[in-house]
């Protein structure tokens, strides 16, 4: 409620800007007017002439400017009554003659109404601060009586005319209001029972067609890859090819295309007709309407075109200002439908990456077996998407053992899944686990049909430690080459076999390659996940740094557990706060 400070005939009240504050403040600055013995029709005039100026001063506000006050001073004398609105706005040029705008014009009826009513009007502008000092002589009933008699009949017959297109333009935004309330209150509630946001829109504006006298409606949301995709039109529309609006493939020459660019309302009719080439002119060539382009803050949500035939007469400003509503009403039911589908699809991606984790921490062994000699450890970080990697230890008899590493190619439920199969069909072929080459070659024909239908593969390694004879047998599904350690003088070896990942052909072989071990060797299976890890430069890991890192531990008489933490602390390390981007998985097997 707006604060008054009286003094004897005077009265200041500092407004808010808020427009709700408006209404209460004209109120009581007219019983104000009354207690001053000012006549009805002069405390109403006021009372409609501040209004507007008030509405004015809160509508064109600068942003830096809305939290001050609004100051608005009222003096009442024997003779005259003075109206003062000190408004934050960027001000104007008061028109030397104003005249009531046509009805499909939206600016200029306040202007209209203000001189109208008032007797003198004035506008100071200065920077930051304006004044607009409106006049009113105070009317008595014999002299108005007097005043009324002095003027013509086509004067009295002009000010009956302007008065009547006054109220009738009232009456007419004011039946508007209500019937766009309604149809607003009644989607919104069955909006409520269906969250059907499309049949909602739909049934939203086929009630703005029937209130704006439109004939059909168009409406375009904006796509991720910037194009216009019709999301509801009017029986008939919804074919509409969609319309790119960035790039060199934009639409030339379409009213859709022009209004969501400029951010302003297209209009088209006799004068301004739509091009050939122009969708909308597909619809219906002689034809007029309006192609508004709605946002939410900055961001453009798409446009609402209505229109109808040209015989039909101009669309109003009223109307106009309707079709702005239901846009903007519709602009909030979109992002809130879309922000809650972001949400819903977020909570199901959440759930599906604790499920692929769970299937992924199942995969790993509880313990790692051991042979007489070789110790042997394993680890497997998931990344935030987490992937198919996994790493396993079968001991095959009492002096050998079946390293298997692998990764799915892509990310959650799917690529765990296939992991989980894969490990399987290995434990499920024990007699081949002596022959890697050959159980790839099986695990491929069983794995084929099913990668292949969905378009993934399978990179595997899977390497044959026999501690008796001192060997290790290694072969290759396309994945990262072991790396192995045999002494100080022979460095670091490459162990690459030959073989396509699990899922490109049905019939692949595999090529085993074999290496003897000596003292103290180091033997090291890895997903790439290490190599491609980056630090915050966005430097890669590389194979270099792995190799290099591996020959130096064979100067240290070290558990595989210590190699392990030691290698994890280098990755670590190396990518600093930079978040993994895949799984780094590694097994790793010392002497």
């Amino acid at each position: 409620m707006p604060t008054p400070v009286f003094r004897p005939s005077t009265v200041r009240f500092e407004l808010d800007c808020n427009l709700g504050e408006v209404r209460s403040l004209t109120q009581e600055i007219r019983e104000f007017l009354s207690l001053h013995g000012a006549s009805e029709s002069d405390a109403r005039g006021c009372e409609l002439a501040l209004a507007e100026a008030c509405n004015n001063a809160i509508k064109y506000a600068k942003a830096t400017a809305r939290e001050e006050k609004i100051d608005v001073d009222v003096m009442c004398d024997s003779k005259l009554i003075e109206l003062r609105v000190n408004d934050h706005t960027q001000g104007f040029d008061w028109p030397e003659n104003i005249e009531l705008p046509d009805a499909d014009q939206e600016n200029g009826r306040g202007l209209f109404l203000i001189n109208s009513l008032m007797d003198r009007v004035h506008y100071y502008r200065s920077p930051g601060n304006n004044c607009l000092v409106m006049r009113k002589e105070r009317s008595v009933n014999a002299a108005s009586s007097l005043e009324v008699a002095r003027q013509t009949p086509d004067e009295l017959s002009r000010q009956v005319i302007e008065s009547e297109k006054i109220i009738r333009d009232m009456a007419e935004e004011l039946s508007f209001c209500y019937e766009s309330l309604s149809a607003i209150f009644r989607c919104s509630a069955e909006l409520g029972r269906t969250n059907n946001l499309e049949e909602f829109a739909s049934r939203l504006l086929t009630d703005l067609t029937q209130i704006t006298s439109a004939e059909w409606f168009v409406l375009r949301l904006l796509t991720r890859d910037n194009q216009l995709a019709v999301f509801s039109a009017s029986e008939g529309l919804r074919n509409l090819p969609p319309l790119k609006i960035f790039g060199s493939e934009a639409a030339v020459g379409c009213m859709e295309a022009e209004a969501a660019i400029t951010r302003e309302d297209a209009w088209f009719d006799h004068l301004s007709p739509l091009t050939s080439t122009d969708p909308l002119h597909r619809i219906q060539g002689d034809t007029i309407g309006l192609v508004h382009p709605f946002c939410l803050g900055d961001t453009l949500i798409g446009t609402l075109t209505v229109a109808k035939s040209a015989s039909t007469g101009l669309f109003t400003a009223v109307q106009a200002n309707v079709v702005h509503t239901f846009a903007d009403f519709l602009a909030i039911q979109i992002v809130n439908a879309r922000y809650t589908e972001d949400q819903l699809s977020t909570r199901l991606m959440s759930r599906e990456l604790e499920i692929a984790k769970a299937i992924q921490r199942s995969l790993l062994p509880k313990s790692i077996p051991s042979i007489p000699g070789y110790d042997l450890a394993g680890f497997c970080e998931s990344a935030h998407q987490v992937g198919g990697d996994f790493y396993d230890v079968l001991k095959v008899n009492d002096h050998s053992l079946l390293l298997i590493i692998a990764d799915v190619m892509g990310k959650g439920i799917p690529a765990a899944m296939f992991a989980s199969i894969l490990r399987t069909l290995i434990r499920a072929v024990p007699e081949w686990t002596s022959q890697p080459a050959t159980l790839l070659s099986r695990v491929n024909r069983l794995l084929f049909e099913e990668l292949s239908g969905v378009d993934m593969f399978i990179t595997a390694q899977l390497v044959y430690v026999d501690s008796k004879d001192r060997t290790i047998t290694a072969a290759s599904a396309g994945h990262c080459p072991a790396l192995v350690c045999l002494d100080r003088e022979s460095g670091v070896k490459s162990l690459s076999p030959d073989g396509l990942p699990l899922g490109i052909l049905p019939d692949t072989s595999f090529s085993p390659v074999s290496e003897k071990l000596s003292r103290n060797s180091r033997l090291l299976l890895y997903t790439d996940g290490l190599t491609e890890a980056r630090n915050p430069k966005g430097e890669f890991f590389g194979q270099d740094r792995l190799v290099d890192w591996l020959g130096q531990t064979i100067q240290k008489e070290v558990t595989a557990e210590d190699l392990k933490a030691e290698l994890a602390g280098q990755l670590n390390n190396f990518q600093s706060s930079t978040a993994l981007s895949d799984d780094q998985t590694f097994l790793i097997m010392s002497e």
